[in-house]
């Protein structure tokens, strides 16, 4: 499933503090401990589980935001579809982010609904009619 997600986070496009992933190579596993979350700033990354990819993101799109703030081990695995760049986000920078710019942690709000509406959906077309 490739989420078409209408909310970008354009915030990030010129940031300086960025890193760069090569195409396959894996950004954090299911199971890592998560102290940041990212920005997609170019290029897009295949979020899996198991062998199975759920999602491709792109330019402005967010993951790992769960870990960062529930502080659980990571949900799924986060590969470099093509090479790209990553603009990571710590806690500290996070609730700066949320303070100063609140229109950011909207954002992250909207994402995460969107995900939970698209996943419920998803689970509504597998069951019986």
């Amino acid at each position: 499933m490739t989420y078409n997600c209408p909310i970008k986070i354009r915030l990030f496009r010129n940031s300086t503090n960025f890193r760069a992933y090569k195409a396959g190579e894996v950004i954090f596993r299911e199971g890592d401990v998560g102290a940041e979350m990212f920005v997609v700033r170019n290029g897009s990354v295949d979020i899996r589980l198991g062998e199975k990819t759920v999602a491709t993101l792109a330019q402005d799109e967010i993951f790992g935001e769960m870990a960062l703030v529930d502080k659980q081990p990571r949900s799924a695995t986060a590969v470099a579809a093509t090479d790209c760049e990553l603009v990571p986000i710590d806690m500290k920078h996070f609730l700066f982010l949320v303070t100063q710019t609140p229109n950011f942690s909207v954002q992250v709000m909207q994402i995460l609904t969107y995900r939970l509406r698209e996943m419920d959906a998803a689970l509504l077309r597998q069951l019986p009619q």
